[in-house]
C-alpha cells in the first residue's frame, strides 16, 4: 500500500497492524461511563473522511470537491479526506492524484486488492487521525447529517457512529427491491446474531480510533460484510453506536450487485458465527479493554442480556428446532432398522435434546461460561417431558393400529412439534431464565468500588 500525500508528495508505507496481537491497554474510560473528548487543540486532522472507489472516474472528481467544500464551511477542526482506491482501471486514480495536488486536505491511497472493507481497514489503521469515518463515493446520503454523526464521538459520549436509513425519521429514495432486501438482511441480523443496530450497509460510518485500533485486527472481511462484522464486534464488545437518521437517495446507476451482495452478506453471517462460537475473537479480552462500566439502569434484566426480546429467541428457538427435528427423524429411521420403535424414539430424542440445548443456550438466550452442566441436566428434565409425549403417543398409535414406519415416524414428529412450545417455555422460564441476583451484581460491583475509592 502506498500513501501519497498531497501537501509533501512524499511516500510512505504505514504500518498495518496484524491480526492476532494481544489486546492493547484498557481505552480511556471515565467514572461516568464516557471516554476522554478527543483533544481538538492539535496539528493533527481530528477527520479523516475515507472514499473507497473502484472505477469511479465520472462520479469522483465532483464527490470531492463537494465534500471538501462542506467541510471546509461546517467543520470547526482540522480534517482529510483519504481515497482508498481499490485496483481501479480506468483514471479513477489519476483524477484523484490530480485534484489532491489542488486541495491540500486530499490524500490518495491505492491498493492493489480490491474490497471496501480491505480498504477501509488498511486506511484506518494507518491514519495518525483521532475519529475516523468513510462514505460512498455517490454522496446519497445528505451531507447534514455528518455534523450529527462526529458530535458524540469527539465528545466521547459514543465509540462508532452509523447512518440509518431504516427508522421512521429517516427520508429514503429507492427502489421496491433494495428496500425489501435490506429490511430482510436487517431482520435477519436481529432475530439470529442479536443485533440492536438498525442498519448495517448504509454508507455512512465513523468510528473512534482508539476504539478502531483494537477491533480491526479481529475483522476478517475485505466486502461488503465489513460493515456488519464491525457492527457486530462493537456490541459484543459492549461500545455504544450511535445512530443518525438520514436522507438517503438511492443513485440508481450504482454499479452494486444487490441479490450477490446479499448472499454474500448471509455467507459472512454464518462465518462470523462460527468464529464468535469457536472463540476467534476473544470476545471477553476485548470487552475488558472496551466495554464502558455498567451504569445503574443496566440491573435490568432487559439491558444486561440483548437476546432477551420475545420475537428474536422465538425465530432462533424455532430454527435450531427445524434443524433439531430433521435430525430426530433421520436418527430415527435410521435406529429403526434394527431395533425396537420405542428404543429408536429415546435415542434419537436423547441426542437431539443434548444438541437442542446446548444450541439454544448459547444461541437463543446468548448464555456463555455460567454452569453449562446445570443447564444439561434441567434440560434433559425438560427432555422427560418430550419422551412421555413421543412414547405416550407411539403406545397410543400401536394401540389402535399397526402403522409403518412412516406412519411411526409421523406420530412422534408431530407429538415432537407439540413438546416444542412446552419446550421454550420451560427453557425461558426456568432453564435459562436469568436470576435477578445476577442482573444487580454490576451495581453491587459499581457500589463497591466506588466505596473503595471514597475510603
Amino acid at each position: 500500500m502506498t500513501l501519497i500525500e498531497s501537501t509533501s508528495g512524499t511516500l510512505k508505507d504505514p504500518a498495518v497492524v496484524p491480526p492476532g496481537l494481544p489486546i492493547q491497554a484498557k481505552t480511556p474510560v471515565q467514572r461516568s461511563g464516557r471516554r476522554a473528548p478527543v483533544d481538538t487543540h492539535t496539528a493533527i486532522p481530528v477527520l479523516d473522511v475515507t472514499i473507497p472507489v473502484f472505477n469511479e472516474e465520472r462520479d469522483l472528481e465532483e464527490c470531492l470537491r463537494r465534500l471538501h467544500g462542506h467541510l471546509r464551511e461546517s467543520f470547526p477542526h482540522g480534517f482529510l479526506i483519504t481515497v482508498a482506491d481499490n485496483a481501479s482501471t480506468d483514471s479513477t486514480l489519476k483524477i484523484a492524484e490530480r485534484v489532491a495536488r489542488e486541495l491540500p486536505e486530499l490524500a490518495v491511497v491505492h491498493l492493489e486488492e480490491k474490497g471496501r472493507g480491505n480498504a477501509l481497514r488498511k486506511v484506518w489503521l494507518a491514519s495518525p487521525s483521532p475519529v475516523l469515518a468513510y462514505m460512498d463515493v455517490d454522496l446519497s446520503t445528505d451531507l447534514a447529517a455528518l455534523a450529527p454523526l462526529l458530535a458524540p464521538l469527539i465528545s466521547g459520549h459514543s465509540d462508532l457512529a452509523i447512518g440509518t436509513r431504516l427508522t421512521r425519521n429517516s427520508r429514503v429514495v429507492r427502489g421496491p427491491k433494495r428496500e425489501f432486501i435490506s429490511r430482510s438482511y436487517n431482520l435477519m441480523l436481529h432475530s439470529f446474531m442479536g443485533a440492536r443496530f438498525s442498519d448495517a450497509q448504509c454508507g455512512f460510518k465513523a468510528i473512534r480510533a482508539d476504539v478502531a485500533q483494537q477491533i480491526l485486527p479481529h475483522t476478517m472481511d475485505n466486502s461488503w460484510f465489513f460493515d456488519t462484522e464491525l457492527l457486530v464486534l462493537a456490541e459484543r464488545c459492549g461500545l455504544r453506536v450511535h445512530e443518525v437518521p438520514v436522507d438517503w437517495i438511492d443513485d440508481p446507476n450504482s454499479s452494486v450487485d444487490v441479490v450477490r451482495t446479499a448472499l454474500a452478506d448471509i455467507r459472512g453471517m454464518v462465518r462470523l458465527t462460527r468464529d464468535l462460537v469457536s472463540g476467534r475473537i476473544p470476545i471477553p479480552e476485548l470487552r475488558a479493554a472496551l466495554a464502558r462500566g455498567p451504569l445503574p439502569a443496566s440491573s435490568r434484566t432487559a439491558e444486561q442480556n440483548p437476546r432477551s426480546s420475545l420475537f428474536g429467541q422465538l425465530v432462533r428457538f424455532a430454527a435450531i428446532g427445524a434443524a433439531s427435528t430433521l435430525a430426530y427423524g433421520l436418527i430415527f429411521l435410521f435406529c429403526r432398522g434394527f431395533m425396537d420403535p420405542q428404543l429408536a424414539n429415546f435415542l434419537a430424542l436423547l441426542v437431539t435434546a443434548i444438541a437442542n440445548t446446548g444450541a439454544n443456550r448459547r444461541f437463543t438466550f446468548g448464555i456463555q461460561g455460567g454452569n453449562p452442566a446445570r443447564h444439561h441436566f434441567e434440560g434433559l428434565i425438560v427432555f422427560g417431558i418430550g419422551l412421555a409425549l413421543t412414547s405416550g403417543a407411539l403406545a397410543l398409535v400401536h394401540s389402535t393400529t399397526t402403522p409403518d414406519r412412516w406412519g411411526e415416524l409421523l406420530t412422534v414428529v408431530a407429538a415432537n412439534l407439540a413438546a416444542t412450545a412446552v419446550r421454550f417455555l420451560l427453557f425461558r422460564l426456568w432453564v435459562f431464565r436469568q436470576p435477578a441476583a445476577q442482573a444487580t451484581v454490576p451495581t453491587t460491583q459499581a457500589k463497591t468500588r466506588t466505596e473503595t475509592a471514597a475510603s
